[in-house]
Order: structure tokens, then sequence, then C-alpha cells
């Protein structure tokens, strides 16, 4: 027994919402007959009422056309209706999914982690209720004018088919030639968007050092080249568009002369009024074609947006829900751990195994590219192990959902980032702003009374990445943020990195207060300033732990290699 191939996610939620889809269908179907009303009138009026001379004929004629345009128009209407809901609650159920997903695939160096796959899931929606999806739904009906032009006369339905073919190959056609320049287009936007973005975030570098003329040729020559290949694109569209119209105007005409032809030698079933019914019916079995047609460009985005969305869904699963696990205490343990950047095949950690109990501090320092930054992120779970754990309390950091643990974990990165918002906002990580919290934190860092001076004290918009703040300030504020609410795991990656003196002497309090309070700490650090307040140090290099123990015997320790290293040369040189 052959195992179908699974439904990909994205298929699974298209599917809740069949039933709205079948309905649309049906209605559209409905909406498709109606429209032969019109020509049904005229071949009625013609026929019946300049013969019989009839007024009350006509009037009812009339109305029975009248009613069918109104319900023509209230089924295109609820199907337009429904479409769009349904549109939008298939972009409902997956916006949360996506949003998280983009942030998982930045986490993990994948191409995904941007903006493009909430891109992609809009695309996708407006598709849901394009005119192309409506194209679709009406084709089963073209079937069916298909068939009456057959039951007229074969010769006509054969006609009409081969129309339909020549349709068929020109959308083919239309998408050998426009696939390859749309998709190298697309790249190419993409290219030119990550450049200005990227021009933008560094706009004080570009301007200080003169660059803003080589960067801006290094964008034009995306931009141009984007806007060339999707001229290419429109060029070939609008060519292929054009025969596809040219096609259904020929094929109406083409049926009225050869249904002409039929009656003149008495072929032609059902009489005069066969000849426009072959023309109109003709041009209806077509229409659906030339509709895809005329829309391939959102066909392909669409496409596109699926395959981009549904590959990215697929190498990130979603989690897993896990039993709640109870608050931490802090005990942190690592084991064996071998870690790098995800997606790139070296290890940077080789091997770190060290353990810390609940209320214990830690100093990891090292050279430049030791590896430090990496266990910084693999201690808060921001990465995953080639091999070996992480574990705080015995659980992996990495597997813990982070809804549950982030609150109890304090992490400041080395590149600080802050948000669009108030300082309280920022400091009480945009969640419910508790006063007091946000102030206590404030005031272990030393930032309480440089907060207090601003225009608006806590309540002051920070602007973008925190502009109106300093260097310092802006990594005070971040630092307040990782301390808010008494985590009790505190990771600080080269926190005092942008400090001065004062903001230095406010740090080691803040090291000596979380201790106090049992608070388990790792700082990764270059200056010496911060090993006052801890109680052991790690020493990296090469991403191997050369050193671990108690602080001073570690200081010892290195002391000594170095002494060693500086006697080598001269015994040498003896």
């Amino acid at each position: 027994m052959s195992v179908g191939k699974p439904v990909s996610e994205l298929g699974r939620v298209v599917s809740e919402f069949r039933p709205v889809f079948v309905r649309s269908a049906v209605f559209t179907a409905v909406a498709s007959l109606l429209v032969l009303m019109p020509s049904w009138y005229m071949l009625e009026v013609y026929d019946r009422v300049v013969n019989s001379r009839s007024h009350l004929t006509l009037a009812m004629l009339t109305l029975l056309v009248l009613m069918s345009y109104v319900v023509m128009e209230v089924l295109e209407w609820a199907r337009s209706e429904m479409l769009f809901d349904a549109s939008t609650g298939f972009e409902s159920r997956l916006a949360q999914r996506v949003f998280r997903l983009m942030f998982q695939a930045n986490l993990r160096r994948m191409p995904g982690g941007n903006l493009q796959p909430m891109t992609d899931l809009r695309t996708i929606r407006d598709f849901m209720h394009s005119p192309a999806v409506v194209a679709v739904m009406e084709a089963p009906v073209s079937l069916v004018f298909l068939a009456l032009i057959f039951a007229i006369h074969p010769l006509l339905g054969w006609v009409a088919t081969g129309a339909a073919v020549l349709q068929v190959l020109v959308g083919w056609l239309n998408e050998r030639g426009t696939q390859p320049p749309l998709l190298q287009a697309n790249r190419m936007a993409m290219a030119a968007q990550q450049m200005a973005d990227g021009a933008l975030r560094n706009a004080q570098v570009i301007e200080a050092m003169g660059m803003l003329q080589n960067v801006r040729r290094g964008w034009l020559q995306r931009q141009r080249e984007f806007l060339g290949l999707q001229a290419v694109a429109s060029d070939r569209a609008g060519g292929f568009q054009a025969v596809s119209k040219f096609l259904q105007n020929t094929v109406g005409s083409a049926l009225l002369g050869l249904s002409c032809w039929l009656l003149l030698h008495n072929q032609l079933h059902g009489g005069a009024a066969m000849l426009i019914v072959s023309g109109i019916l003709g041009g209806r079995v077509l229409a659906p074609l030339v509709q895809v047609v005329t829309q391939w460009r959102s066909v392909v985005n669409a496409r596109d947006a699926w395959m981009r969305l549904g590959s990215l869904l697929s190498q990130v699963p979603e989690g897993v829900s896990t039993m709640a696990l109870p608050p931490p205490a802090g005990h942190l343990m690592v084991e064996a751990l071998v870690a790098g950047a995800p997606g790139q095949p070296q290890a940077i950690l080789k091997g770190v195994s060290f353990g810390l109990a609940a209320g214990e501090a830690l100093a990891v320092v090292g050279p430049s590219a030791a590896g430090k930054t990496t266990l910084a992120r693999m201690l808060v779970g921001l990465w995953p192990a080639i091999s070996g754990k992480v574990r705080l309390d015995g659980a992996d950091v990495f597997g813990w959902n982070k809804e549950e643990l982030g609150p109890r974990v304090g992490y400041l990165p080395q590149g600080v980032d802050l948000f669009e918002g108030t300082v309280a906002e920022n400091i009480a990580r945009f969640g419910d702003v508790d006063r007091d919290r946000v102030q206590a934190a404030a005031q272990m860092v030393g930032l309480h009374d440089l907060i207090e001076a601003l225009p608006q004290g806590y309540e002051t918009q920070i602007g973008p990445d925190g502009a109106v703040l300093s260097g310092g300030q802006r990594q005070r504020v971040a630092l307040a943020r990782a301390l808010y609410g008494d985590p009790v795991l505190v990771v600080l990656d080269e926190p005092n990195s942008s400090l001065d003196e004062a903001g230095d002497a406010a740090l080691s309090r803040a090291l000596q207060q979380l201790k106090a309070r049992g608070a388990t700490l790792v700082v990764m650090t270059h200056r010496m300033s911060v090993l006052a307040a801890v109680d052991k140090m790690l020493l990296l290099r090469d991403g191997q732990a050369q050193a671990f123990g108690p602080r001073d015997e570690v200081l010892a320790a290195i002391s000594k290699a170095n002494q060693s290293a500086q006697a080598r040369p001269q015994g040498a040189a003896a």
C-alpha cells in the first residue's frame, strides 16, 4: 500500500476553509450560467415578442431577466465576501506562527529570517480572493458551455476545443517566458531592499566616512537590474496577453461564421438562432483561460510565495507544547558543549564543560574569537548545540518554552538593541509596566536619576534603536531590562563595553546585589573591574576551556602562564 505525500502545513490550513471555497465555487457556477441570460433575453425578444407583439410577454421576459441580474449580482457579492473572509481567516490563522517563524529563522541564520515570510503570507492572502481564483472556479462551467457547443454541432465543438488548447499553450508559453526574469527580478528587488535597509541602519557611519555615493551606486545597480528584468517579464506577459485576447475575440467570430456555413448547408442544429448562441458560448469557454493568462503575474507571485513560505514552515516546525516546568532555582550545568553558528559546519565551542550552583557568579574571559559570545547565546537557549547540553536545574535550556523561561532570565547581548517606545516599556520588556519594578531595575544600574532628567522621565520616547540616548545610556537601559523582574539566571556579554567610570561602578554594585539575591551570574568581559564581583572564572581560548575554577586560582594560573611565556624567549636567546 503506497503512502501519499504528507500535506504541508499551509495545505492543512487551507483545507480548513474548504467548505467556504466549495460554496464559492457553487455560487460562481450559478452566476456564470446566469451570464447567458442577456443573450437568452435577446433571442426571446426577437423570437416571441416581435412575432407575437405581446406586451405581457415582453414584460414577463424583462422581469425575469432583471431578477436574474439581481441574483447574479448577489451571488457574486456573496462569493467575494466569502473569499475575502476566507483569506483574512487564513492570514489570522497563520499570522502568529509566521511572526514566530521569522524570529526562529533569524536566530538560526536561515534565509527567511527577515520580513519576507510575512510578505509571502500577505501575497497568498491577496491571491485567495483574486480574479485568478474566480477564473479557476469558472472553469467547470466552461465545460458545460463546451458541451452545449458540441450539441449544436460537433465541428463547432472541436473548433472551440482547439481554441481552448491554444489558450492553454499560450498560458504555458507565458509561464516559460516570464518565470525566469520574474524570479530574478524578485531576488534583485529583495537585494536592493536589504541594501537600503542596511544603509539606513548604518547612516552615521556612511555619512561620517563619505560612503553614501558608493552605497547609492550599489543600490542603483541592483535597482536597475530589478527594473530591467521586470520590464522583460512585463513585455513578454503583455505579448502573451494580447495573443490570448486575440484568440478569445477570434473564436467567437470563427464560430459565428462556421455556424452560418453549416446553416447554409442545413447542418446547424437549432436553426438560425444558434448562429449567435455558438459565438457567445465560444467566448465564454475561453474567458477563464484568458483571465488566468491576464492575471499570470499574480499566479506566479502567489506560487513562489507559497513555495518559499511552505519550505520555511517545514524547516522550522512548530514547537510541540511540553509540560510546564517549575520555576528554576539557578543551578547551571554545561555538559561537553560543542556548538557553532546555525547553518555553519565548523564548531566554535569545542567540548566546554562547567557547572555553577545557584547564586554563584562566573566571569568568562579570553581573547577575541575565543567563543565567549557563542557561549552566552547557548546559555540562554538561542542556538541549538551540535552536541552536549546546557541545563538549568536539569532541564535543557534550548528546549525550554521561552515564554515560561524568559521572565526568569536576564540577557544583555554584545550588540545592544532597544525598541521604539518609552524608557519604561523597554525596561519592562514591553509587558505590563510595573512602575516599582521598573524603577528598582533602573536604580540597580544607577540609571534612575538620568531617566528622571529626561523630558518625560520614564515616559520619554527613545525613538528607533534608542536614538535619543547616548551609547552608554542605551547599554544601561538594556542592562536594566536584563535585570528587570529579579531573574534567576543573568548572562551579560561585555556589559561595560560602552560604560564610563560611573557606569562601571554601578554595574559592579548591580552584580553584588544580584549575588545577594541568589541569582546565578555569567559575565563575558575583557575588563578587570568586573572580577571583584565574581566567584569563579572560565578561560576560553579557541573555543576550549583552558582553565575553570575559583577566581583567585584561575587568575594565579593565568599570571603564571604569562610569566612562563615571557621568560621562554629570554631562555631561548640565552
